[in-house]
């Protein structure tokens, strides 16, 4: 197999690639692409490529949509840099509240004089804050990253509200109970005084906070964005904190507008930028790129159903297809016609698309074109 990388990928994940495979960033053709933030958009993919691994959350530099069309599997690995954002959300925070960097700012810019401690004993009363216990915290979106956020504010004292109607069985066994839960949004802005947003940008998401919302809000309120920096309307988050609605607002999605400006604190998109979260993102997709190369198992793809099922017989015929009726049935008719027996069959959907996976007795290289052939079928590969 061959695996295209774009962006440095960490070396602990790289190495788990297997050895007969060859991975580089000057390959032509490719089997897979693994890339962190560089654009594929304008990239035209090789007829032969099966997946795309995005080392992060986020796909929006994946095109979907092409992806769709071509049946290539497109991966992600949620939760692989959920402590590194904790942390840093964690900061955020704390500096929202107290403020840091202004105090720093101002520490750095005294001359040195004689009455140097005098000075800096008089102007620290420029600089008091809250602190955070006792306070509430609303926590949009209950993922893998705002759990851990939501678990750690209670410890330090928060009364935490949550909200997030998609919220998973598993994600709810691991939020903690004293969690509120917030059946609607404004009832996070309406009651909170910190807000922490932790959702994807959908067409559902995009620009959610804006004057309308911002108006629900507490005079006062601190608002945090290490999600997406489509969440927000930015021009009018500005205007919030201008006008003192918002008592700061801190991101790690910067726009020039906001440089410069009192109690708005951008950061260069720093939220999994740790040598341990760069290391768990690289692991997490290589092995899902090579299980889906070798058996064809999906975990954690952003546009195909999550399938996977033990290897039987002596080969597996992977079909990525359209969602729609009587598939099965044509896939199984191509195998039959041609003499070959079933020994095992999964079939999962995901929205517009799905997956059939089939275990057979004997070799099948000979029937890969008849599958393909078939409407609606995107994509076909025989594992031997």
């Amino acid at each position: 197999m061959k695996i295209k990388t774009y962006n440095k990928i960490s070396k602990k994940g790289l190495n788990l690639f297997p050895e007969n495979y060859e991975v580089g960033d000057a390959l032509e053709a490719a089997d897979a692409i693994l890339v962190r933030s560089a654009t594929l958009h304008d990239i035209p993919f090789d007829p032969e490529l099966k997946a795309i691994a995005r080392a992060g959350a986020g796909t929006n530099n994946v095109p979907i949509d092409r992806c769709n069309e071509a049946g290539i599997v497109v991966f992600n690995t949620p939760g692989a840099n959920a402590n590194a954002v904790k942390e840093l959300v964690t900061a955020a925070l704390i500096m929202s509240a107290r403020p840091i960097y202004p105090a720093i700012e101002w520490l750095q810019s005294l001359n040195e004089t004689a009455d140097f401690n005098k000075v800096v004993e008089k102007g620290k009363s420029n600089f008091i804050g809250p602190e955070i216990a006792g306070k509430r915290l609303g926590v949009i979106g209950l993922g893998a990253i705002g759990i851990k956020v939501a678990n750690l504010a209670v410890h330090l004292g928060m009364e935490v509200y949550g909200y997030d109607p998609y919220l998973s069985v598993d994600n709810a066994w691991s939020l903690s109970t004293r969690v509120i839960h917030a059946k609607k949004l404004e009832e996070i802005y309406k009651k909170c005084d910190f807000i922490t947003l932790h959702v994807p940008e959908t067409k559902d998401t995009k620009g959610m906070i804006n004057t309308e919302t911002l108006q629900m809000m507490k005079n006062g309120t601190r608002l945090l964005n290490f999600a997406r920096g489509g969440l927000v309307e930015a021009n009018d988050v500005i205007a919030a904190v201008e006008k003192g609605k918002l008592a700061a607002y801190v991101t790690d999605f910067a726009t020039p507008a906001m440089l410069g400006r009192k109690n708005i604190y951008p950061l260069p998109h720093l939220g999994a930028s740790t040598p341990e979260s760069e290391e768990n993102c690289a692991v997490m997709a290589v092995n899902q790129l090579t299980d889906y190369l070798e058996n064809g198992n999906i975990v954690n793809s952003v546009n195909l159903p999550n399938v996977s099922m033990e290897r039987s017989g002596h080969a597996r015929v992977v079909c990525v297809h359209r969602n729609v009726p009587n598939m099965i049935a044509q896939i199984t008719n191509v195998l039959s016609a041609a003499g070959i027996n079933i020994a095992n069959l999964l079939n999962k959907s995901k929205g517009e698309m799905a997956v059939t996976l089939v275990d057979i007795e004997t070799t099948a290289a000979n029937i890969k074109g008849e599958l393909e052939a078939i409407d609606q079928v995107l994509k076909v590969r025989i594992i031997e």
